[in-house]
């Protein structure tokens, strides 16, 4: 898993007008929690936008005035009209405490159902997965070379080693689509085979 790092300052005010003065000279407030006592601390919109605007996930080398510490982004919040980001949580991970995230799915090779004329559809962009941090790989990676035309991959048939996945079993990942001209093609050619 890729590693991001980041620096903080401790709050000391944590009352509405604190929050608000500090959103005002473009810092986020944010929380650590999963530790003995939960850090309120503050950082900068500069310092975190690669954290938030991208669908990898990191592990957080948090540097809260001194004191360092390993996490995860868990709750991100934006304002419903401006679209900054208000606020973050991170939780404090260790190497013996599972954790659950959302992980990417990419898809490789080239699906036999696509070289048939249907279309590659990834239905689920992120699985929630849960493990030990040391664990967690960058992303799912899923082949569908074997994926036939109209079939479909369920996250029951995924597997991550040492991982849990936590969606519904049932739930498509990964489907070929019976495009138009496919369509059209299989209906010319079944008059043509009686």
């Amino acid at each position: 898993m890729k590693t991001f790092e980041l620096k903080g300052t401790v709050r000391t005010d944590l009352g509405k007008k604190a929050t608000k003065a500090e959103r005002v000279a473009e810092n986020v407030p944010c929380v650590l929690y999963g530790g003995k006592e939960n850090i309120h601390f503050t950082t900068t919109i500069s310092d975190i936008r690669k954290l938030i605007y991208t669908p990898e996930v990191y592990i957080v080398n948090l540097d809260i005035d001194g004191k360092k510490t390993k996490s995860i982004m868990k709750a991100l919040q934006f304002h419903p009209v401006s679209d900054k980001v208000l606020h973050i949580d991170f939780l404090q991970v260790t190497e013996t405490r599972p954790v659950t995230v959302e992980l990417p799915v990419k898809l490789e090779g080239l699906a036999e159902g696509v070289k048939a004329g249907g279309k590659l559809s990834l239905e689920v962009r992120k699985l929630k997965v849960k493990g030990l941090y040391t664990q967690i790989p960058e992303n799912i990676v899923i082949d569908v070379t074997e994926l036939a035309l109209g079939k479909s991959i369920q996250v029951g048939k995924v597997s991550v080693a040492n991982l849990e996945i936590l969606n519904n079993k049932n739930a498509v990942v990964a489907q070929v689509k019976l495009t138009r001209a496919a369509r059209g093609a299989a209906a010319t050619a079944a008059p043509e085979a009686k």
